[in-house]
């Protein structure tokens, strides 16, 4: 009687691994073209811009001379603390003059206020005017010679001669702020009214039949849901308002006399007006450290709210 064989045993498989990328390699792989691009445009010259403030060098002529922190002890000896100083008088005054004529306008928008689509959109309308064209229009307005502002002032009998807004070091600093408001303050109440509106009705109702008034349910219930959205709001505008350039530039040019140079302008004038770009990249290395730690402040604030949620 014969017997069957024994099945033979499949041989195990063996993974080709010649050849295979490992998933770390991969990904690096697809990530290199981006990282070039990154190296590119933004690494080198950034570290080529720092690199630049230990040397002395004019845009008018070759080369440079190495002269070590000499270009970072002419603005920590000099001006550096007056421009820091201005620069957080236009930062404070353009975030926090915004945020308030925002917050206001939030409010009203979502308390039901009839005909507020119509109203939104047209609050919205100098956020989308570019800047520049912003900083002309309000230059036009605070003309000594033929100003909209000092028209209007003197019928009403308020002031009895024109009063020069940009030229005067107790008015520069206000006009700009004023500027900068009209065109930042639709964006800050888009957010705050977005915030506003994920507010649940049912704690206003709540807080109305505990007989609380209005004042009261805004800091009890309205304000603590609100709060996180305006942190970053306003931390984002501080920011921007921190390295902002364009409507300075454009209405003053830092003037007069220096009263509203702040770092953004400084650089700008030292490099392209006094032709000295090592202390241009001197300042702007100061300047970037300084914007580096907001930035690590707004990273954290975020960073708490997502381990919140």
């Amino acid at each position: 009687m014969s017997t069957a064989a024994p099945p033979q045993k499949a041989a195990p498989r063996r993974e080709r691994s010649g050849g295979r990328l490992s998933n770390g390699a991969f990904a690096l792989l697809l990530t290199a073209p981006g990282l070039a691009l990154f190296a590119a445009i933004i690494f080198y010259p950034l570290l080529s811009a720092l690199f630049t403030g230990f040397f002395k060098q004019d845009l008018r002529l070759p080369g440079r001379e190495f002269v070590g922190l000499e270009n970072f002890s002419y603005w920590l000896d000099g001006e550096f603390l007056t421009i820091l100083k201005q620069t957080l008088v236009f930062t404070f005054g353009a975030t926090l003059v915004p945020f308030v004529v925002g917050f206001a306008l939030a409010l009203a928008l979502n308390s039901g206020l009839k005909g507020s689509g119509f109203l939104r959109g047209l609050f919205l309308f100098p956020w989308v005017i570019p800047g520049v064209v912003v900083s002309f229009l309000w230059m036009w307005i605070f003309n000594a010679n033929y100003g909209v502002l000092n028209g209007v002032l003197m019928k009403a009998g308020i002031i009895e001669e024109s009063i020069s807004w940009l030229g005067r070091p107790g008015t520069a600093m206000l006009a700009v702020i004023v500027t900068k408001t009209w065109a930042s303050f639709p964006w800050m109440m888009v957010m705050l009214l977005a915030g506003l509106q994920t507010v649940p009705k049912e704690l206003h109702e709540a807080a109305s039949m505990d007989g609380a008034g209005s004042i009261r349910r805004f800091f009890a219930v309205t304000w603590p849901q609100v709060r996180g959205v305006a942190s970053i709001v306003l931390l984002l505008e501080f920011i921007w308002n921190f390295q902002h350039f364009d409507t300075i530039y454009v209405l003053t040019g830092g003037g007069p006399a220096g009263t509203t140079e702040t770092f953004a302008t400084a650089v700008y004038q030292t490099a392209f007006k006094g032709f000295d770009i090592g202390r241009a990249t001197a300042l702007g290395g100061l300047w970037m450290v300084l914007l580096l730690i907001l930035v690590a402040v707004y990273l954290r604030i975020t960073e708490r709210k997502g381990d919140a949620r």
